[in-house]
């Protein structure tokens, strides 16, 4: 059964494109340390079913994905998002 980790923050590279922009998701652990990852570590831990990933929105949880763009490229969403990652990418930047 895969670990459950709220997602706090994210890093994000100058590019435009949404699918390509989110770069490292992070978050705090139960005992209070920091934990990063870059998007493509986080995406190979959801496909080989050892981590899941949430965002608190609205008061209430909301699954990280993975999705393919119509360029095959992988990236991470919630699913309350059809095509733009945006509930991600308005996450505070990391700063760890």
């Amino acid at each position: 059964m895969p670990s459950s980790h709220e997602i706090k923050c994210i890093n994000k590279s100058d590019r435009m494109n949404p699918h390509e922009r989110i770069t490292a998701i992070g978050g705090v652990n139960p005992n209070g340390t920091a934990w990063k990852l870059t998007q493509e570590e986080a995406i190979a831990g959801i496909e080989k079913g050892n981590w899941k990933f949430f965002v608190k929105a609205q008061n209430r949880s909301v699954d990280v994905v993975v999705a393919v763009s119509r360029f095959r490229h992988k990236y991470l969403k919630t699913v309350a998002d059809d095509e733009q990652p945006n509930n991600l990418l308005s996450l505070y930047e990391c700063r760890y």
